[in-house]
């Protein structure tokens, strides 16, 4: 039996509603998983599935769907910390989380950058990976069945990420990155492409010096340890049909570069999965909706993928097979 802790998110989005359809829809077509819902008992109906199980974590303050309320910003973390000790302790196989509000939560004077970070700390973790699986919306023999991006910087400002790159950051990335595709994703000689970060990768350094200076150094020390690397790749043409048919996964040098053209090809069917940590961990690419909150229409493709992707992942750790 497969179990996993699904985290509700924030308590006024659309993190609990989307969490309980999700689970029950793929509850119904995998008989040998258990998900345990974490979040207070109050916002999830009472006829569960009966491999959904609540995991009751008492709110602060009471929820108004769309309304946020910085007094609740330690139950989303307390939710997150159930989950992240159950993975560590081995009573769940993986984690999978709904959208929090990362404003909400700083508003009340917790520092909280995102889940990627939070999670690192909590797992004693120096560097994790931040990477969105998603199958592609255009059916094309010329694309992947899968596109995988990476990221080597993830939530900082754009000034910042020149000078947050380096040989090494770049170096352990691909360690993780490579890793993690073999054991979680059962890809026994990943490819990995790899972008620049200026326009044409620098144009030999007319248009920056990154790519001479770090990108190029870095990547010749990887292949020299054996990896399959190609690039740096020009951000505007990295995202070939030609490439991604090649590529195992792509590793963009910060956010937008990769996520944007991602969140095109994948239209809300991504997966957001965290890599170097020693626990499993999926969750859906879009935010908490607070607009949507309380109408129950929201859309749940993408939590249904995160489930879907943490059970695959955890299989392929242990070496199970689906039922």
């Amino acid at each position: 039996m497969i179990r996993i802790a699904l985290t509700t998110g924030e308590p006024a989005g659309i993190g609990p509603e989307i969490s309980v359809k999700a689970a029950e829809i793929f509850l119904k077509e995998n008989l040998d998983v258990q998900i345990d819902l974490i979040g207070d008992r109050s916002l999830f109906k009472e006829d569960l599935h009966d491999r959904l199980v609540t995991q009751d974590t008492p709110l602060k303050a009471k929820v108004v769907p769309g309304h946020l309320d910085k007094l609740n910003a330690r139950y989303v973390l307390n939710t997150l910390d159930h989950a992240i000790d159950g993975c560590l302790g081995g009573r769940y196989d993986a984690m999978v989380t709904a959208p929090v509000q990362k404003s909400i939560i700083s508003e009340s004077g917790i520092k909280f950058s995102g889940h990627t970070e939070y999670l690192a700390e909590k797992c004693g973790v120096p560097l994790v990976v931040m990477m969105l699986c998603g199958r592609p919306v255009f059916k094309s023999d010329l694309l992947p069945k899968m596109l995988r991006v990476a990221l080597a910087t993830t939530h900082i400002p754009l000034q910042d990420v020149s000078k947050n790159l380096s040989i090494d950051l770049l170096d352990q990335t691909v360690e993780i990155l490579n890793k993690d595709l073999k054991t979680r994703f059962g890809i026994e000689q990943p490819t990995i492409y790899i972008s620049g970060l200026n326009p044409h990768a620098g144009e030999s350094g007319h248009m920056g010096m990154e790519e001479l200076d770090v990108i190029i150094p870095a990547i010749k020390l990887m292949q020299e340890k054996g990896f399959s690397i190609v690039g740096p790749l020009a951000g505007d043409t990295m995202f070939s049909p030609k490439n991604l048919q090649k590529a195992d996964a792509i590793l963009a040098m910060y956010h937008d570069q990769g996520l944007a053209p991602f969140k095109f090809a994948t239209f809300g069917e991504g997966v957001n999965v965290t890599l170097g940590l020693p626990i499993i961990r999926t969750s859906v690419d879009h935010g908490t909706a607070l607009n949507l909150a309380g109408k129950n229409i929201a859309d749940v493709t993408s939590m249904l993928a995160a489930l879907e992707m943490a059970n695959l992942m955890a299989r392929n750790q242990s070496g199970t097979s689906s039922s």
